[in-house]
């Protein structure tokens, strides 16, 4: 009975510790990650290449600890041209219960730009939910954290959590497909203002209890150890208050709303949100036909990735 109660408390105590699952850097993104040549789901004014065709247009390249990805900018288009050129990339495997950490140095910037990073099953969406992890549009800050799940699902109030609620329905039983999503304290969580802080860490533990999402900017001194540099393990419960918080409860069952998800990084332009938002965001005109006319407003739409990793 001793043995079972150590046990017992050795397994409690070690719930919030994970262990080094994979760890993508540099050129490991090349094989480690697809490049997706879908249509873009969300309707953007992009058409996504395959890695071939990126790595031949610089749209994508590595060095020994960095992933660059990028849209052309250089390329005037007519409207009768398909989107512009840009890059979506999907992780070869797939996790439920994990901790991933993003060490992000730029992210895309500049009106029309729609960059995110964030894990889904892409096959039946949204059955297997989806967490929108760093996402935004025109550079307006903050980051906004954000799940979306199939209908019936609804974050409780009074969540512990250092963000501000945007929505709680998770389940977008509306129809509107916004999700519940949390906008963080800072506005160098987003946008312009990250990328001139030098970018930050990005951090996300999911469990069949909750889903947890963090972020620290660079120079932060609160960042873990863990989290800032490449360890072997990471342990959540000394990270502090997470910015987002979604917990398990009576009103939405994790463990039933998520299943294994992918590792999504993209840019789109336009779209469903960037699209809507461009003249409320200081755009002037049509979204698409700025994207086609204006090839160096995006010489800055880029992503500078300095590692992925994840625990499990």
């Amino acid at each position: 009975m001793l043995s079972l109660a150590l046990l017992s408390f050795a397994s409690s105590a070690l719930a919030a510790t994970y262990g080094l699952s994979d760890n993508h850097v540099g050129s490991d993104f090349l094989t480690s990650f697809t490049h997706e040549t879908i249509q873009d789901p969300t309707h953007g004014r992009v058409t996504y290449v395959d890695q071939s065709t990126a790595v031949a247009n610089n749209l994508t390249f590595t060095s020994a600890d960095s992933l660059v990805m990028r849209c052309d900018d250089t390329t005037v288009l007519s409207s009768s041209d398909p989107g512009r050129n840009s890059v979506r990339i999907k992780s070869v495997k797939t996790y439920t219960t994990h901790v991933t950490v993003f060490d992000i140095r730029h992210m895309p910037q500049g009106l029309a730009t729609w960059p995110a990073a964030w894990e889904t099953l892409e096959d039946g969406w949204p059955a297997s939910g989806e967490v929108d992890i760093l996402e935004g549009a025109n550079d307006v800050t903050p980051n906004q954290s954000t799940l979306h799940t199939s209908s019936g699902c609804t974050m409780p109030d009074g969540r512990a959590e250092t963000g501000t609620v945007v929505q709680e329905d998770c389940g977008d039983s509306g129809g509107a497909n916004l999700g519940c999503g949390v906008h963080a304290p800072t506005s160098n969580s987003y946008g312009v203002a990250f990328n001139q802080n030098g970018g930050g860490w990005y951090a996300m533990e999911r469990t069949d209890s909750f889903i947890k999402v963090w972020f620290w900017a660079r120079g932060d001194t609160t960042v873990p150890a863990d989290v800032s540099g490449n360890t072997g393990s990471v342990d959540t419960d000394n990270w502090g208050t997470s910015t987002a918080f979604f917990p398990s409860s009576s009103t939405c069952d994790i463990s039933s709303k998520f299943g294994a998800n992918n590792i999504i990084i993209n840019l789109t332009l336009c779209g469903d949100w960037a699209g809507t938002t461009f003249q409320s965001a200081g755009g002037s005109g049509d979204c698409n036909s700025y994207v086609d006319a204006n090839p160096s407003a995006f010489s800055d739409a880029y992503w500078d990735i300095a590692a992925v990793r994840v625990y499990a």
